[in-house]
């Protein structure tokens, strides 16, 4: 078997092992701040952060094309002059947390992505508290908090209000399945709207 066999054949397994119940929580949450016109914040480290920005440009342009309200999705690492000031100035532990401290209104959404959930650690120290130190603000704060997350959900697992966590020890493998999630999301949202459209209301 050929490494490109061996790969696809380890992305069937782990999308087959995926917990449909925690999806469709988190869409559910999505939703409700649809139906609320809350605002939804989305972040992410490393490649994280580009899924954090994709997943943001899905749910203002992908998922609200054609509703007559559109989502009100923001990406917090997209304005760098602002990240590169606040850790410059703050520290990198504050950078999502200084923003949702300016932006964050009761009912809003927090969508947290992290491989390891905010567990583990390298050489800067333990991954991802900037992430974990914005999800407390935000549930201390009246937000709901959705994760997606990997290896064994970390942190982010027991601190969202829905998580799903990609049962995966891979790093490539959580955060190309992040990316195949945050499709499926927009493309259910999308249908879900559509259909309070054509019912007559929302």
């Amino acid at each position: 078997m050929s490494r490109s066999d061996e790969y696809l054949r380890e992305v069937s397994e782990i999308a087959s092992r995926l917990d449909r119940r925690d999806v469709d929580r988190v869409i559910s949450i999505l939703y409700e701040a649809w139906k609320n016109d809350s605002q939804v914040f989305v972040m992410g480290n490393g490649g994280s952060a580009s899924t954090s920005t994709h997943f943001a440009c899905d749910l203002n342009k992908w998922v609200s094309d054609e509703a007559e309200r559109k989502f009100r999705a923001i990406s917090l690492v997209d304005n760098i002059p602002l990240v590169s000031a606040l850790t410059n100035d703050n520290g990198w532990s504050d950078v999502y947390y200084e923003q949702l401290r300016n932006f964050l209104r009761k009912g809003d959404v927090v969508v947290a992505i992290s491989v390891h959930g905010g567990s583990g650690s390298d050489r800067a120290g333990p991954w991802s508290q900037n992430l974990m130190k914005a999800v407390r603000y935000a549930k201390d704060n009246g937000a709901k908090v959705v994760g997606l997350a990997g290896f064994d959900g970390g942190l982010l697992k027991t601190a969202a209000d829905a998580c799903v966590v990609v049962p995966a020890d891979s790093t490539p493998h959580v955060e190309g399945m992040h990316l195949v999630l945050t499709h499926l999301m927009a493309e259910q949202l999308r249908s879900m709207i559509s259909k309070g459209k054509n019912a007559g209301g929302y």
